[in-house]
């Protein structure tokens, strides 16, 4: 299907739903997806203790780019992390100059914020991060469940994980191929 590839960069502090949801959605889309370990291929302890392991460290598969999505979950204190990374600084930097998609959940648009990424466009978050995603006024907010504007897509938290995900396919892939992942799921409409 296309060859696309997608990048979901991992911390420890991660948000699991936010993670594991999208990761197996695009998969099973045929996105070939890699969870790359923001410190490295250990496994990592996320919000909720689950430990999920890493296909690969952020610093190899940053050199395995381009992506057609970065993704970033949320969780703290995982976009915190991702927040303070100069290494996910980067990879959004060079994403976003070729205007590659770039998807965020919950507290995972705050990264966004830190790194100076997609300021001017509209944006939802888990309602906690909407005081601190506005200050300084570089965003629009919506309160939408998934938020698209350009080539960014965010979402608001745990329960929104299948709209981002799929949000994220039909993107990518067309609204066929996101109707083919969703209908064996049995989501409620």
């Amino acid at each position: 299907m296309a060859g696309k590839r997608a990048l979901v960069i991992l911390s420890r502090g991660a948000e699991e739903m936010e993670t594991v949801i999208p990761v197996d959605i695009m998969r099973r889309a045929g996105i070939s997806v890699t969870v790359a370990g923001l410190t490295g291929k250990d496994p990592v302890q996320c919000s909720r203790n689950v430990v999920i392991c890493p296909d690969e460290s952020l610093e190899e598969a940053s050199k395995q780019g381009p992506y057609d999505v970065v993704v970033l979950p949320g969780g703290m204190p995982g976009a915190q992390n991702l927040a303070q990374s100069p290494a996910v600084k980067e990879v959004l930097k060079v994403q976003d100059g070729r205007k590659g998609l770039i998807a965020a959940i919950c507290a995972g648009p705050t990264a966004l914020l830190a790194h100076g990424i997609g300021f001017g466009s509209t944006v939802t978050t888990h309602p906690a991060m909407k005081e601190k995603m506005m200050a300084g006024d570089h965003y629009k907010y919506s309160e939408a469940r998934v938020q698209k504007d350009g080539h960014y897509i965010t979402s608001r938290g745990p329960g929104t994980s299948f709209e981002f995900a799929l949000t994220i396919v039909e993107e990518l892939m067309g609204a066929e191929a996101a109707a083919q992942v969703r209908a064996p799921l049995i989501m409620k409409d």
